[in-house]
């Protein structure tokens, strides 16, 4: 039995292949030598075209700037700079996370709001690397983050999934800051209005 994950086999392979003894019918052998040799070719070109885009993002002012978004890494900024294009197309950030899928569908009746799941209408791929590094953002909050920031506080009320959600949602939004107004993240940003209210 060989546990699952593509690093697994491919170190596991090998040995199944070499040890005469196992039993393995000839025919078998040489399926999996094959399928061996495809797995190593992929796992190449897959190494060669995340060389391509680290090249491309950092030589793209956008990708960079969106790098510095916890939760988004080079993959998922140049994904979202080569998609978007022009993010003032989009008339706010909700817009462009709606776009996205990443805002939850309404059921609104006799002035009661309802708010159901996510529409996962739009772009899938830039959804799902946004979810992705939302995740892994929440399992480094779970243990690193101050108590009372808005991540912790969201998963203290919710589940860890709608959280990564929730923060994916945020996250979109900044995107469409940071490329629509062409400014720069700042970590622990606080709008002018919130603090002239304080």
């Amino acid at each position: 039995m060989i546990p699952k994950g593509i690093d697994v086999i491919a170190k596991r392979v090998p040995e199944i292949l070499e040890d005469g003894e196992n039993g393995l019918p000839g025919t078998m052998r040489r399926l999996l030598e094959r399928l061996s040799a495809n797995l190593k070719e992929m796992d190449r070109q897959v190494n060669e075209l995340e060389k391509q885009i680290r090249l491309w993002h950092l030589e793209n002012e956008a990708s960079r700037k969106l790098e510095a978004i916890p939760g988004i890494g080079p993959i998922t900024a140049s994904a979202i700079v080569a998609t978007v294009g022009d993010a003032r197309e989009f008339k706010n950030g909700r817009q462009m996370a709606a776009w996205m899928g990443l805002v939850p569908r309404q059921n609104s009746s006799g002035g009661k709001q309802t708010l159901l799941g996510i529409s996962k209408r739009g772009d899938t791929y830039l959804r799902t690397l946004l979810i992705h590094g939302a995740r892994a953002v929440t399992r480094f909050a779970e243990k690193k983050s101050e108590p009372d920031s808005w991540l912790r506080k969201l998963m203290g009320r919710r589940n860890k999934n709608v959280a990564a959600v929730a923060l994916a949602n945020k996250n979109a939004r900044i995107v469409w800051a940071l490329l629509a107004k062409d400014s720069m993240f700042r970590l622990h940003y606080t709008p002018v209005a919130v603090t002239a209210g304080a």
